[in-house]
């Protein structure tokens, strides 16, 4: 594949990151129209999402500083017990423990029939439906600091389905969070936050595969790279607009979107348009 096609995967990684509208879907669908119906595959998109979390790094930086330097600090004599950066590192920790086991045990699941286009078209739809009501029915009273080990559990399992395409990984937390009575920027800087440790941990593996593995995927080495720069760039100025948004509205044009694209597919599907399976 040509470094065009690299460079518009990048910016749609970029923008759709942190939107709920999985990243990962539209990764797939973008390589099905540019690409002859290939699939960019489950390394490109794991290594091109560490652009994004870098960006993630940056917008939040003084508060993952903090909640690191606590942790690590937790037991020494200037950390007060209860401090609530070193809950919140322990949430971060309970929150990645699900995806991190799932995304070790289900590798040939993930790489394979997840990414079936029947799955994707699915969980776009019905977790799109679940993120509606989530978020028009949520009591929408807890905040950060309300945060308690059982929730921090409950987005943690909801994150784990984001390996499926379509899911969204934002979306998936975002809906938990907001079931379970939190404000739209708490439900989504949570998300922000336990993301990191598992798209880093995800792309690097990733990374490391590639490395070991070379020419195994549809992109070379330094298409990727670049994806992974753009990726960067882009989602720097996503997660601005994001934060803005929710502040003053509701997910419900993201439930659109899903709802519409997930016909499309099923549309797409059903006359022999598009294969379920495209090869890498």
């Amino acid at each position: 594949m040509d470094w065009l096609h690299a460079i518009l995967l990048g910016i749609v990684q970029g923008l759709t990151e942190f939107l709920p509208v999985s990243s990962s879907a539209h990764i797939r669908l973008t390589g099905l129209v540019l690409m002859d119906g290939r699939d960019p595959g489950a390394t490109f998109t794991a290594i091109t999402q560490i652009g994004t979390e870098l960006a993630v790094l940056i917008y939040f930086w003084p508060v993952i500083v903090r909640i690191i330097r606590k942790w690590f600090t937790q037991w020494g004599p200037n950390v007060p017990k209860g401090d609530p950066d070193v809950r919140m590192g322990w949430f971060v920790i309970l929150a990645t423990i699900p995806i991190a086991v799932a995304g070790y045990l289900l590798q040939d699941m993930i790489r394979g029939s997840l990414r079936s286009l029947w799955f994707t078209a699915f969980t776009l739809i019905f977790f799109g439906i679940l993120l509606w009501l989530a978020d028009r029915f949520g009591r929408k009273a807890r905040h950060m600091e309300n945060l308690r080990p059982i929730d921090a559990i409950w987005i943690g399992l909801a994150q784990m389905l984001a390996l499926i395409p379509g899911v969204s990984r934002s979306g998936a937390t975002t809906t938990m969070a907001r079931s379970l009575g939190y404000t739209r920027t708490a439900s989504s800087e949570f998300a922000f936050l336990i993301a990191v440790p598992a798209v880093f941990g995800a792309g690097f593996y990733e990374l490391a595969q590639a490395i070991q593995n070379p020419g195994a995927e549809v992109f070379t080495m330094g298409q990727t790279v670049v994806a992974t720069v753009v990726s960067f760039f882009i989602a720097l100025l996503t997660i601005r607009q994001l934060m803005a948004w929710i502040k003053r509205h509701s997910f419900l044009p993201f439930v659109i979107w899903r709802i519409v694209l997930g016909v499309v597919i099923i549309a797409a599907l059903s006359f022999g348009w598009v294969e379920p399976l495209a090869g890498n």
